[in-house]
């Protein structure tokens, strides 16, 4: 028996989700309905069913909120790679606040003492670090090249992307083009992009090795684009170059004489406009003194570390991935800075008996993946800073991080507020500064 399909039903949106999906809270279940904002009226259909909430498609938008814009992309709505460029800058922003307002107070049941200007950048041609997915696709004839549906594990057909730095952007074609000349255009499933301020790096993903007329028409489309070539036929450590170009990876700290080295598979911050912004008021809320000595948790490359020793006396930098910590001494040693040197520690595994747990510390820097940094605060008082400043990824992490540093370990959150690293998709980054109570 075939399963009956659901009528349109029309409703007004109470609320919007910070992925950008509006509610519809009526009698029963919640609905939320990808696409629409708050206060629009609106035509949709159930799709999903859950336990305690329906999922639908939005049909038609009766009347629009204000803050509804023209999406710039013409894959927006299929691509997952974004989600609220429907949604207007100035509203995503406020959407993200209310996301990290709601998360403090919620899970760590704290509000800070002032909230921080957004910290912002340019909405588009952004992004320069990207996993695109490759596909050759028979029944359309090509080679995909992007990122994967919103709603579908597949790939999204698309010809350029607006949030990829320039000339990224413009370069989904013809990567499409070049893989559906090689022999292995069904074998390649992957490529990594990374843009520094003076070259472009991509890394293919291949699980069979190319030929010798592969490996031509590759290193001709690096010279052509000016770009540096990889291939990778395993794991990370397999990477190797095929086509190096003028430049080596890079991006510069103007406002500290920094300039950072990185490999195309690093992890680097993807908004490098914001990133310098970031760098700059952590480093002013921290306000290190010439005399301070100062933890960077997480440090990676040395993107904190560095600026840091520029002001302060001493800097020790922690991070779990050894390749980073080489990356990181490298870096400092490139800048001239002999006052940060660098360890390697799985910081999700500390017990509070590692050398740098029992000593105390001016000031304390953290920059934790989406799992926050449970340990390391549950340990915040024995390492006793004036003052901390918190980067996070995840706002759920940080409220409840900010909950225990506030509820066990003597500190006030001084301040906190959001960073759009990530503009037109749900990706909330923030930041907060903790003090020493009185």
């Amino acid at each position: 028996m075939a399963r009956r399909k659901r009528e349109p039903e029309i409703a007004r949106i109470g609320s919007v989700t910070h992925d950008g999906r509006g509610i519809v809270a009526g009698d029963g279940k919640k609905v939320f309905v990808a696409g629409a904002l708050a206060g629009e009226l609106v035509s949709y259909r159930r799709r999903k069913s859950r336990r305690n909430f329906d999922e639908a498609e939005l049909l038609e938008v009766i009347e629009p909120a204000p803050g509804r814009v023209e999406p710039r992309c013409a894959a927006y709505g299929r691509c997952g790679g974004c989600s609220l460029q429907h949604v207007s800058v100035e509203e995503q922003r406020a959407i993200k606040s209310r996301t990290l307002r709601d998360n403090l107070s919620r899970i760590g049941r704290v509000e800070p003492e002032r909230w921080l200007e957004p910290l912002v950048g340019d909405p588009w041609n952004y992004r320069r670090r990207a996993r695109l997915a490759v596909k050759d696709v028979a029944g359309k004839g090509r080679v995909l090249v992007g990122f994967r549906e919103r709603h579908a594990p597949y790939i999204t057909d698309m010809r350029r992307c607006e949030v990829l730095e320039e000339p990224l952007d413009a370069m989904i074609e013809p990567l499409s083009a070049l893989i559906g000349s090689l022999s292995i255009r069904a074998r390649l499933p992957q490529i990594e992009v990374a843009v520094g301020d003076n070259s472009i790096a991509l890394v293919f993903r291949v699980l069979d090795p190319p030929g010798e007329a592969d490996r031509a028409a590759i290193v001709a489309f690096a010279k052509a684009h000016g770009l540096t070539v990889y291939l990778q036929p395993g794991g990370p450590d397999s990477v190797e170059a095929l086509y190096t170009g003028t430049a080596e990876l890079g991006y510069s700290l103007p406002d500290f004489g920094i300039e950072l080295d990185f490999g195309p598979l690093d992890f680097v911050q993807v908004n490098a406009a914001v990133n310098r912004r970031m760098v700059g008021l952590a480093v002013a809320e921290l306000a290190p003194e010439a005399g301070d000595r100062v933890l960077d948790l997480y440090c990676g490359i040395g993107n904190f570390s560095l600026p840091l020793a520029r002001r302060a006396a001493e800097v020790l930098g922690i991070e779990g991935e050894g390749s980073l910590v080489a990356r990181a001494a490298a870096n400092a040693a490139r800048n001239g800075i002999a006052n940060a040197r660098f360890e390697c520690a799985d910081l999700a595994a500390i017990d509070g008996s590692e050398w740098w747990c029992k000593t105390a510390w001016d000031l304390v820097l953290l920059d934790p993946a989406r799992s926050g940094a449970a340990e390391p605060v549950a340990r915040m008082a024995a390492l006793s800073p004036r003052r901390i400043v918190y980067v996070s990824c995840h706002p759920g992490t940080l409220a409840r991080d900010a909950g225990t540093l506030v509820g066990t370990q003597g500190f006030r959150l001084e301040a906190a507020g959001i960073i759009d690293m990530f503009p037109h998709t749900a990706h909330v980054e923030s930041i907060a500064v903790f003090s020493r109570a009185p």
